[in-house]
């Protein structure tokens, strides 16, 4: 035990249904998962988080309130996984908290003062935790010209890179990421468009439903290849990388204004088919791009349990396996928390934590705000 070198890292992503934590220990020649929790999000503050990634009305308060709440959650989330692995607190070098996304402004013609607000005060986590904590990781590499995003590609040269075989890996979250790993050469990365948000959306629309469990919703319903191609007509597809996304740009006012000039009417099952069809294309296309031979496609996140979405990316990737991160040795649901677990350790080591060459900044920078307990 005295050899071991624990970190915490904490993720809360774009669809805001749970707190992922994991206490990962790094001593190992490969990080090793020593414990895992997911604490959800009740929807009442789901989607007050919701509200705050659009303008609205007095939002400074809610900012402010959530802040303090989410910073408590955290917190709370951080202290069971303790209890459950009979780690104390003492032991955690530092927990990497990536904070709820609530805007994402990347840099663009049209931004002439990128930004990006992440809340969850680490404050309050270092304080209730009694545990050092790293936060506020997009800012820096955003103020060094990057986009601040994704950020995890860093680890997954860490953590999945082969000199033998050329590998993506894809996070398929709310938004969608890609990591491209060659056997040789510069890693790349980039956010490819919606992940799970859209389906998520719509599904919660019309039924009910807070997810679409295996993509059973969306194998129900036949794919609108014409209404696929419009929505792949967003300017988000056609830019070059590094780029960046959210659902400052996709989101369900989008989806409804798209759907009002399609001009025809669709089944609700067939619009989620449509959707996840969206999602599949816009990372297959990405990553064809990239390199035109086979690759090996591992998946991560929430989209590498929909059943119908793997289906559907094997289908579009031919000779490409698609296989989940698992096969690698991390569970989908705990890769981006063990990444800013990963991020905090660089940070604590005052090294460096983005890559120029996914981000686009303009130089590799220590990433975070560190918070002593």
């Amino acid at each position: 035990m005295a050899n071991t070198a624990y970190y915490i890292g904490l993720m809360s992503g774009t669809s805001a249904d749970a707190v992922d934590a994991v206490l990962v220990d790094f001593s190992h020649t490969h990080p090793q998962l020593v414990a895992s929790l997911s604490t959800p999000i009740t929807p009442t503050l789901r989607q007050q988080i919701h509200t705050l990634a659009s303008p609205g009305n007095n939002e400074i308060d809610l900012m402010g309130k959530l802040d303090q709440q989410l910073g408590q959650l955290f917190a709370q989330t951080i202290l069971q996984l303790l209890a459950h692995a009979t780690v104390p607190a003492e032991r955690v070098i530092a927990i990497g908290s990536h904070g709820q996304t609530i805007r994402h402004r990347p840099p663009s013609p049209h931004q002439a003062y990128p930004f990006t607000l992440q809340i969850g005060d680490p404050n309050v986590i270092a304080e209730l935790t009694g545990i050092t904590t790293v936060a506020d990781f997009r800012r820096r590499d955003m103020a060094a010209g990057g986009h601040g995003a994704p950020l995890v590609p860093a680890f997954h040269r860490a953590a999945f890179h082969d000199d033998k075989h050329d590998r993506a890996i894809v996070n398929i979250g709310g938004m969608a990421n890609i990591t491209w790993l060659p056997a040789k050469g510069e890693v790349t990365g980039f956010d490819t468009g919606p992940g799970n948000a859209l389906m998520d959306a719509w599904i919660l629309r019309k039924i009910g439903h807070d997810y679409d469990k295996h993509g059973d919703w969306a194998a129900s319903g036949q794919a609108n290849d014409a209404l696929v191609t419009q929505l792949l007509e967003h300017v988000f597809f056609r830019t070059e990388p590094p780029k960046s996304t959210g659902r400052e740009d996709f989101n369900l006012a989008w989806l409804e204004s798209e759907l009002a000039t399609f001009g025809q009417l669709l089944a609700p099952a067939d619009i989620q088919a449509s959707l996840l069809q969206l999602t599949v294309k816009s990372i297959a296309y990405s990553i064809q791009a990239l390199s035109p031979r086979p690759c090996e496609l591992f998946v991560c996140g929430g989209g590498a349990y929909n059943l119908e979405l793997m289906k559907r990316l094997q289908q579009h990737m031919g000779e490409s396996p698609v296989i989940s991160s698992a096969q690698l040795g991390i569970a989908p649901e705990w890769v981006e928390a063990m990444a800013f677990a990963w991020l905090a350790q660089q940070t604590m080591h005052h090294k460096n934590g983005n890559l120029c060459s996914v981000t686009g900044a303009n130089r590799e920078v220590i990433l975070g705000g560190v918070y002593f307990a």
